[in-house]
């Protein structure tokens, strides 16, 4: 029965999808010289002895934890790195409180740090963590890019998710350091570990896409609810929360930056300025 659901597609023509991904890009853009996708390195140098004002994403917790001292990995000068784009295509995005659902913006987001990274020469490449077959290695063509992205536009309000699984199963796949940047709500119990698991050997992302109501704003009372890509029921109340701050400085001890990305504010802003973050703790401001 979920294979035979059909797909759905957001209310956009193409022209007008491909013009809103255009002006994405252009805003994430404009005004950075250099790519901000710039990640700490490709190539591994040497691990040395941690010095104070050095960032904790950098510790080599192999070496730290065979000597007992904490020590950060060295690469080679920064440069340009593949982008992976890790899209969450599950139901529980395409669920909504709001005209436009997290997975709409998952994807106009998507379209536009694709032709961003491409448009400053860094290969990208996208696959979908639901239970789609939709994988893209990286590459440098926008004609691929937009195939996949139109691709993406359609979606099913049964489909589950499969975060964690694709993350474990991609990281052997990639031979040379990438920077992975996760576009989901999160929903997959797997998928914290498995993100700290990628942050081990790949510069790593999330942008955490969270509608109103999963931060308590319902405005009701206790009620009854069944879990989109599970079935599961379950009881809340218009207090609950789904993710916590737990979670969030977990991924941040593990040296992955976190963006929460609130469907009901602005997200533009938020993105531009953490991109900008990312490249001056890289020492590219």
């Amino acid at each position: 029965m979920r294979q035979a659901a059909q797909l759905t597609q957001d209310p956009l023509d193409a022209r007008q999808f491909e013009l809103a991904v255009r002006r994405l890009a252009n805003a994430l853009g404009y005004g950075q010289e250099s790519s901000p996708f710039l990640g700490a390195g490709i190539e591994y140098v040497q691990s040395r002895p941690y010095l104070p004002g050095d960032p904790v994403k950098f510790i080599d917790w192999r070496v730290t934890g065979r000597t007992g001292k904490v020590h950060v990995k060295e690469y080679e000068a920064p440069r340009q790195m593949p982008v992976y784009l890790l899209v969450d295509t599950s139901a529980s995005m395409c669920v909504s409180s709001l005209p436009m659902s997290k997975y709409a913006w998952a994807v106009q987001l998507a379209g536009g740090l694709a032709l961003a990274a491409v448009d400053h020469m860094n290969p990208v490449g996208l696959m979908a963590v639901g239970e789609r077959d939709l994988h893209q290695t990286p590459t440098l063509a926008r004609t691929a890019v937009m195939q996949w992205l139109h691709a993406l536009r359609q979606y099913r309000f049964v489909e589950g998710t499969s975060l964690g699984k694709r993350v474990r199963q991609l990281i052997p796949r990639v031979e040379q350091r990438c920077l992975f940047m996760v576009l989901s709500d999160l929903h997959d119990p797997d998928a914290i570990s498995a993100i700290k698991l990628m942050a081990h050997e790949h510069d790593s992302a999330v942008l955490h896409l969270q509608d109103p109501a999963e931060r308590g704003r319902t405005g009701g009372g206790i009620f009854r609810a069944v879990e989109a890509e599970t079935g599961r029921a379950f009881v809340a109340h218009g207090l609950s929360r789904w993710f916590g701050d737990d979670e969030a400085h977990a991924l941040a001890r593990a040296g992955v930056d976190y963006l929460s990305l609130p469907t009901d504010q602005p997200v533009l802003p938020r993105l531009r300025h953490f991109l900008k973050s990312r490249r001056s703790t890289r020492g590219m401001g």
